[in-house]
């Protein structure tokens, strides 16, 4: 090249601003979790957790229905997802809860946000997990508890527990528990169904039943959230184990059955 050929400048790809928003927003709200959570503030803490996955389910709708996907969107829905069903849980469970077990001595105090780290830890896997296989898995299925229901899970417990005035001290041992087995299961192989295949569309037609269903479980909702979500959230939790098992071994009776 001689000196005098124009050199070009490097083209930036920009970037889609409203869908963008949604997970900003998103991630903010993860990030006020874990400022409520400091300052003693566990029902806004959980609340924001709830806000985050509202918005979360939000922002890729958004950019389907305005042509604006990107692989930076994907990129920075992941971050913010760690974020804001990761990190943000964890911390909250921890300054709720498990800090509480230091009062048990010092190896039960790292216990406690030994638990806490292993949730949050457990998040990354699966989303990095979910990230490599989203072009090779059977759609309606994930593999591992989302980590949006993974917090549902933990917050609504939270949340339930606040409202009744319930101290988080004093559930240190339940809470040790279930960061532990909340965050393996998000990891595990069971599979959990993932809504993707229910009729959203103008042409979609559903059958009566389901709006009766969605009816019963809104008017409790209305009434008390924090259970309605507890109870919700954790029948989903074990809904994976239970129909991974039962597939199994239904697999095997009909293995079994097909042998001469």
């Amino acid at each position: 090249m001689s000196e005098n050929t124009p050199v070009r400048t490097p083209r930036h790809r920009g970037i889609y601003l409203l869908p963008n928003l949604f997970t900003t927003a998103a991630m903010f709200a993860g990030y006020y979790a874990v400022v409520a959570s400091i300052g003693h503030r566990f029902t806004e803490a959980a609340i924001a957790v709830f806000v985050a996955a509202l918005l979360d389910g939000m922002d890729g709708r958004v950019a389907r229905l305005t042509g604006t996907q990107s692989e930076f969107g994907v990129q920075y829905d992941s971050l913010s997802d760690l974020v804001s069903f990761g990190l943000a849980p964890s911390l909250v469970m921890y300054n709720w809860s498990l800090s509480s077990l230091r009062d048990y001595g010092p190896v039960w105090g790292k216990i406690g946000w030994a638990a806490a780290f292993l949730y949050a830890a457990c998040g990354a896997l699966r989303l990095a997990r979910f990230n490599t296989q989203v072009g090779v898995i059977d759609k309606r299925y994930f593999q591992g508890l989302a980590s949006p229901a993974a917090a549902a899970v933990c917050m609504s417990f939270v949340w339930t527990m606040e409202k009744f005035q319930v101290p988080g001290p004093s559930l240190c041992f339940l809470t040790l528990a279930m960061a532990v087995v909340v965050g393996l299961l998000m990891v595990s192989r069971f599979r959990y169904y993932s809504f993707k295949s229910l009729p959203m569309g103008e042409r979609d037609r559903v059958p009566f039943l389901w709006v009766l269903v969605a009816v019963l479980i809104l008017v409790p909702f209305l009434i008390d959230p924090p259970r309605v979500l507890f109870v919700v959230f954790t029948l989903y939790l074990l809904s994976g184990p239970v129909v991974t098992l039962w597939g199994r071994a239904a697999h095997r009776r009909r293995t079994r059955r097909a042998r001469p």
